[in-house]
This record gives structure tokens, sequence and C-alpha cells, in this order.
């Protein structure tokens, strides 16, 4: 039969142990349709189904759990013996940030906490989905939302702010609107619709129809960029868009958001040593930005025309 197919057998056993095809895939740094293949390949071999895949993940079939229970042993050894080689337990940290946060706000500041903790090993695992803490591997997360989440710690770290942005392209071929003549334009419709509390907070009335929906506030600003449309922005995450010109902001008003962004952990990770270092720092990094006045961008002045 050749050599035994290691890399999907672990595919295998991770997928087993989470019940989802993509959060092993995760794991292996793979796509979720390259393990599903390599998954497919070993079942070829076996000559047996090991999964049933269903809406929600994958069950183990009864060849299947016999297949974990042969195996499963063999790379918890494995991992055991791995872990003498590496950093100590409560030298590692674990993160899952989700990757508009982590690449507007948390990466560009990680080197300093690396430098005043270089003994630390941190593994950044980006995800939009929530944690399940009991069967993942993760010490903490960094969330948006309403700060409240069942069975975890969540600590407010910062609030966010929304206002009206748009590529430069756009603003040239249209022009820049007035608040009043703000529903008249190409509006882009966020996940949450808060164009309604837009209008009903600064005055105007909401546009019949948008000219795109979206479900995820990244592709939102992806397509404001690209000049689709104007977007309500979230500031920490275009902020780096609007300091580069990729981005342009329409209004001085400021809209704050219903959710803010949190330090959530299990209580299990309370006091894990890494993870108490991670967070006083966080904690101070949240607070200078969110006392710092330039973290809220202002729009450039209305030239007026004579």
């Amino acid at each position: 039969m050749g050599r035994p197919p290691l890399t999907a057998l672990q595919g295998f056993v991770l997928a087993a142990r989470t019940g989802n095809l993509s959060l092993a895939a995760r794991y292996m740094h793979l796509t979720t349709s390259a393990l599903s293949h390599q998954i497919r390949g070993l079942e070829d071999r076996l000559g047996q189904r090991v999964f049933v895949r269903g809406p929600r993940g994958v069950d183990l079939t009864p060849e299947g759990a016999r297949l974990l229970a042969l195996v499963g042993p063999q790379f918890e050894s494995i991992e055991r013996a791995l872990k003498e080689f590496s950093a100590p337990p409560g030298d590692q940290l674990t993160l899952s940030v989700m990757p508009s946060v982590a690449s507007s706000w948390l990466v560009p500041r990680l080197a300093r906490f690396m430098a005043e903790h270089p003994h630390l090993q941190l593994n950044l695992q980006s995800c939009v989905e929530l944690v399940d803490f009991e069967r993942e591997p993760v010490d903490a997360a960094l969330r948006f939302g309403p700060g409240e989440w069942p069975g975890v710690r969540a600590e407010h770290l910062f609030d966010d702010w929304i206002t009206p942005i748009a590529s430069p392209e756009l603003i040239r071929r249209l022009g820049r609107p007035t608040q009043r003549q703000l529903a008249q334009w190409p509006l882009l419709r966020d996940p949450e619709n808060l164009w309604v509390k837009w209008f009903h907070t600064f005055g105007g009335e909401p546009p019949k129809r948008y000219l795109a929906h979206f479900d995820d506030t990244e592709t939102l600003h992806h397509a404001a960029i690209e000049g689709m449309g104007i977007a309500l922005g979230r500031l920490t995450m275009a902020r780096p868009q609007v300091e580069s010109g990729q981005l342009l902001l329409l209004s001085q008003r400021r809209l704050r958001s219903d959710y803010a962004h949190y330090l959530v952990y299990p209580p299990r990770s309370a006091q894990h040593p890494a993870l108490l270092a991670f967070r006083e720092w966080l904690l101070h990094e949240a607070r200078h930005y969110a006392q710092d006045p330039q973290r809220l961008p202002r729009a450039p002045a209305r030239h007026r025309h004579h």
C-alpha cells in the first residue's frame, strides 16, 4: 500500500476531534478543499468512509470511530513528545483574532509586546467565527461585539466609531455630498444597516434602496475602496486606508457603534502566565488608543467655491 498517509491521518484526527473540516484545515494551514481531498484519498485507500458530512460539520462513521481509536492515541503521543522541545505551556499564548482587527490594529502594535516579552511564544489564529473554548486549543480571543458571550469573561478594550467613507475616485466623479444630499448618492449597506441610525441621528431619510448589501465589514470597506459607493466605515478598521489615501472621510460627524472591542477568555485561562502578561500590555495599549484624539481622523474641510 506504500507509505502511510500521515498528513491525511493527522487531518482526519483533527477533524474527528473538532467535528469541523474547516477548523481542522485552519490548524494545519490548509484550505478546506485541500483537506477534504486528503480525507477522500484516505477513504479511497481504506475502502471505507470515515466521515458522514452534514450541514453543521462531520460525524464519524463506525469505521471512522474505529480508526480514530487506533491512530488517535499515536498522534497524542507524538504531540506530547514534541511538547518536550517547545516553549513551556505557560510561555505560549494562542490567540484568536478577527483578520480585520489583526491587520488594522493588533499587528502594527505587536512588535512592542514581543520586545517586552521575548521569552513568550504567541500563536495568532485569524478567525471570524466565535471560538468554542471547550473544543478548541485557544487561550483567548479579541472580538468585536456586544460584550456578552456565555461562559467567558469579556473585558472592554475600546469603542468603535462610524462615519461615511468613499474612494477619492468616486468623490472626484460625483462630488462630495452634504448630509442632506447623502441619501441620493450610491450607498452601500453594511451588515447591521447602520444607515438608518445615521440618518435618524444626524437628519435626513435613508434611501429606498441601496446600491449593494454586504454581510461583512471587511468586504464592505473593500467595495468602498474600489469606488463602488459610499459606506459607513468602522474607523478602527478603516484608519490605515484613510491614512494611506485609499479612502476619504466625508463627514466630521461620528456615530458610536453599538458594538465594541473586547478581550475574551474562558475561566481556565484567567491565571495563564502568558495571558496575564498579554492582558496587561493589551489594556495599556487600548487605554492609550482610546485617549488618543488622533484615533479619530478628521475629514478634510469642505472647500467653498466663490
